[in-house]
């Protein structure tokens, strides 16, 4: 084939001389015979024709197969640089990825690393750092930037084997169709260590080439197999792209203390809110040096973080929403610009076919910034508010999409429950939410969209009301934070429909124990309802009243208390004393009361709740059967546990009666019966009732509804009682699992169960351990309730404890002595929460052999007990043992130290 070429090559040369010949003033002999001349003239055009033909095919590719020749012209000349950009700033955040790339450069096998993400996460920046690095390490760098032109790309890697020593003979077998260019390259650079190549934004890899093989395939351009490694930045994120040998990095937005690092090597005098507007941009880099950037010139109206961050709220569209007149026509400009960058990503996923991509996305953002239940985008749903044709097919496809150019992203979900199913979730990134929000246009009224995005909302709500069991709870997590903005939209022309909806999801999400969430749609109805209705109306009051219920089971109990008083105070002006909200409202607030430790004040309400239940409904109606049980549980919190126990008893008697055995209500009443038969002593008889009702517990509602694992925790806590540390030990650690699980790791249960744990592993002598649990725990306590609330108090307290059990006394006096000072200021001296920091310090000074200080303390709180508790009260008995043994170490002191005196024998 090749002496073919030659061969034309040489025969038109030859031709030529002819030619030249035939017209010089001395013509040889032959050249007379003008039939010889023409003829052997003619005979050779033919021949040079043929071959010239010949040689277009194979430079045009053969229909066979042959292999194409390449111009080596280019490859040898290039044209434009190929050395990386420079890096124009501290690249932050980015550490663990940098070394996953340098451990790979520095490695002796090569191999291939995508970077991969959304636009605007600073893949190039990232990759331009490990060049940089790897060219200070004494690698030999290449940069390529991917045109959307295999051949081009063709020709930069071979250009960059060139420079890695590709001989010319061998590019010449390529110019030649010898042999296959890429082959040749890539054979080249397996047998060459010690190089890096870039190839950046390759943001449409099924073009790559050559041919229409995928990436994964590894026959085109883009190889794993080479002695160096060969970087990638692109948008696709999926492996199926890239293949199993891909080492895929898929960058995420920068932490906050990183994005604020980013903004103040920008603008270093603009403040001290850098982390906050960090946090509001999402850590996007591409936001983050839009930021930067306008912050740093002097003559920008904004000129301090926080300034900025202000004017976000009102001028979105002109700081991060402007458009840049070249972006249209320079992929370079519009992949620079917030506004523009994710338009590429669309425009591309809408010319490979995924036509509803970008109303999908425009949908979605104008859902809330938080996670979107699956089942919510359906089909019907796109339809009714773009107006073009859907089927359940294309909108999969529009999703897949835009998961695999980084424009939504599918959060990890817990595994299910069971009888409950995995719900897939949708987020997408707050600055692609909010750009799409802001600047893309829709083909009909945002309205119209808004329109169809409310009634499907509604019906999602009344499916989930309507699914047996715990099947719907996860999803109904999920649209919880969709549904304030429901009513505000509908607010007033459809306010009570609206509101109804939220009170429904409200009602599910409280049997699912999703409290927080609960919450947030309690608050959000409470406040319109009193705008729209009035703060006195039946339904604010009934509302107001659900709200405050759910701030108790949350452990705000002040807060909860606040407002049951001011809702009682309201219901009894409008309504009767006697009337059952005005009872309701009662007994709410004295459970709040209970909840703050105030158990006398609690007490004396639900005594007088009762007797008004028991005159007006009589002794078997649901509320008075509740108000006898709460009542048992304000005298267990004062100690009065054989009262609380003997009522206990009775109401326990009385829910199986009318209930029957398996009502949540009865199944509640063993377990507090078994709580006051633990705080009696009577562990046994606890176990085996608590053992009993979690079985049911279980039976019923299955393993891991919160009533189970309620009554899981407290059969640990009896088992405790019976020196069974270990079970006890063993269940509270399973306990807290699911509890993390199922309602999340700062969920007032889940901070329980933690500190149940971390005192049960201190009684089975792991006091390292329990102290790590009981300092997080804390930690976690106080960022969720604030530094003064009772369940903070009491993870302080316990902390102490530990630290006491493992031998740090002086940091376990110190801690007491501070949460004593604070149960002082907010429970009161006389709080038994106070009386049991005032013992537990003068443990804790005994330890330190401050013995008379122990002693005094001891003395002063046995004085209290017994006037508080009374003078059999199982910790007036606790007391007065702690003093008897104070004293008689005192006394044990004074005696040796008086026989130590000088002088005596």
């Amino acid at each position: 084939m090749g002496s073919a070429v030659s061969g034309s090559s040489a025969a038109i040369a030859f031709l030529v001389a002819i030619v030249t010949n035939y017209v010089t003033a001395q013509p040889p002999k032959w050249a007379e015979n003008t039939v010889l001349v023409w003829s052997v003239f003619g005979v050779l055009a033919v021949v040079s024709l043929g071959l010239f033909f010949w040689e277009r095919r194979l430079t045009t590719g053969a229909p066979d197969g042959g292999v194409r020749p390449v111009p080596l012209g280019r490859i040898a000349v290039g044209g434009h640089s190929m050395n990386p950009p420079a890096v124009q700033a501290p690249v932050r955040g980015r550490e663990a990825e940098l070394e996953r790339i340098g451990a790979l450069v520095r490695g002796p096998g090569g191999g291939m690393v995508v970077v991969c993400g959304a636009g605007g996460l600073g893949k190039t920046t990232l990759a331009a750092e490990a060049a940089a690095q790897a060219r200070a390490q004494g690698q030999v760098v290449v940069w390529i930037r991917w045109r959307d032109d295999p051949e081009r790309l063709g020709q930069d890697l071979a250009q960059a084997a060139h420079i890695l020593g590709l001989p010319e003979a061998r590019l010449e077998e390529a110019r030649t169709g010898r042999v296959s260019l890429v082959d040749a390259v890539w054979e080249h650079l397996a047998t060459v260590t010690g190089w890096l190549i870039v190839v950046d934004n390759v943001d449409t890899p099924t073009r790559v080439g050559p041919g229409s093989g995928p990436p994964a395939a590894y026959r085109g351009w883009l190889r794993p197999h080479g002695g160096g490694v060969l970087l990638v930045t692109s948008r696709d994120t999926t492996g199926q792209t890239w293949g199993t040998d891909a080492d895929l990095i898929h960058l995420q937005p920068l932490a906050d203390d990183a994005g604020a690092a980013v903004l103040l090597d920008a603008a270093p005098h603009a403040g001290t809110a850098a982390e906050a507007l960090a946090a509001r941009l999402g850590g996007l880099p591409l936001g983050l040096n839009a930021a930067g950037t306008y912050l740093s010139v002097p003559t920008s109206r904004h000129r301090t973080f926080a300034a900025y961050q202000h004017a976000l709220e009102t001028e979105f569209a002109d700081l991060l929403g402007a458009e840049h007149p070249a972006a249209a026509t320079d992929p370079a400009v519009a992949r620079s610009v917030v506004r523009h960058t994710w338009d590429l990503s669309l425009d591309q996923l809408h010319s490979d076919g995924y036509t509803l991509a970008r109303p999908v996305l425009q949908l979605l953002a104008l859902l809330e910034p938080a996670p979107v239940p699956r089942t919510l985008i359906t089909p019907e749903l796109v339809a009714d508010a773009t107006g073009l044709p859907t089927t359940a097919a294309t909108v999969d496809a529009a999703l897949a999409g835009l998961h695999q150019y980084g424009l939504l992203h599918t959060p990890e979900t817990n595994q299910a429950e069971p009888g409950s199913t995995v719900v897939g979730r949708l987020q997408l990134h707050p600055l692609v939410r909010e750009v799409t929000a802001h600047t893309l246009n829709r083909p009909e009224p945002t309205a119209t969209w808004l329109a169809a995005i409310d009634e499907h909302l509604a019906r999602a709500v009344d499916a989930v009301a309507g699914m047996p069991g715990r099947t719907g709870w996860p999803t109904a997590r999920l649209l919880a934070t969709h549904l304030p903005a429901h009513l505000d939209r509908n607010t007033p022309h459809n306010f009570t429909t609206a509101r109804d909806t939220l009170d429904s999801l409200a009602d599910v999400l409280d049997a699912a124990g999703a409290t927080s969430e609960e919450l947030l749609l309690l608050r959000h109805v409470t406040d319109a309802e009193s705008r729209v209705l009035g703060s006195e109306h039946p339904d604010t009051l009934a509302s107001r009243n659900n709200l405050a219920n759910a701030l108790n089971n949350l452990g705000q109990h002040q807060q909860a208390a606040d407002l049951h008083q001011q809702v009682l105070a309201d219901t009894e002006h409008i309504y009767a004393p006697d009337h059952p909200d005005t009872l309701s409202s009662r007994n709410n607030l004295a459970n709040a009361l209970n909840g703050l430790g105030q158990h006398q004040q609690a007490a004396d309400l639900h005594q007088q709740t009762l007797a008004d239940r028991e005159r007006i409904h009589g002794p078997d109606h649901p509320d008075t059967l509740n108000s006898r049980s709460n009542l048992a549980n304000a005298l267990n919190g004062l100690g009065q546990y054989q009262q609380a126990a003997d009522l206990f008893r009775r109401a326990l008697a009385d829910h199986e009666r009318v209930h029957g055995p398996d009502h949540p209500h009865t199944l509640t009443s063993r377990s507090e019966l078994a709580n006051a038969l633990n705080g009696l002593g009577q562990y046994q008889q606890a176990v085996d009732l608590h053992l009993q009702t979690l079985a049911d517990h279980e039976r019923i509602h299955g393993p891991d509804h919160p009533d189970t694992l309620n009554s899981r925790n407290n059969l640990a806590s009896s088992l405790n009682g019976l020196g069974q540390y270990q079970q006890a030990a063993d269940l509270h650690l399973r306990n807290l699992a699911d509890r993390e699980r199922v309602l999340g790791p700062d969920h007032p249960d889940t901070l329980a169960s933690r500190n149940n744990l971390g005192n049960a592993l201190g009684w089975i002598g792991d006091h390292q351990r329990a102290v790590e649990l009981h300092l997080r725990n804390l930690a976690d306590i106080e960022r969720v309730h604030g530094p003064d609330h009772p369940a903070t108090l009491t993870s302080r307290n316990n902390l102490a404890d530990a630290l006491n059990d493992l031998g740090q006394y002086q940091q376990a006096a110190d801690l007491h002595l501070r949460n004593l000072a604070d149960r002082e200021r907010v429970l009161g001296p006389d709080h038994p929460d106070t009386l049991i920091s005032r013992n537990n310090l003068a443990d804790a000074l005994n330890n330190l052999g401050q013995y008379q200080q122990a002693a005094d303390l001891h003395l002063r709180n046995l004085a209290d007990r017994e006037r508080v508790l009374g003078p059999d009260h199982p910790a007036t008995l606790t007391s007065r043992n702690n003093l008897a043994n104070a004293q008689a170490r005192l006394a044990e002191v004074g005696r040796r130290r008086w026989w130590q005196l000088p002088g005596r024998r």
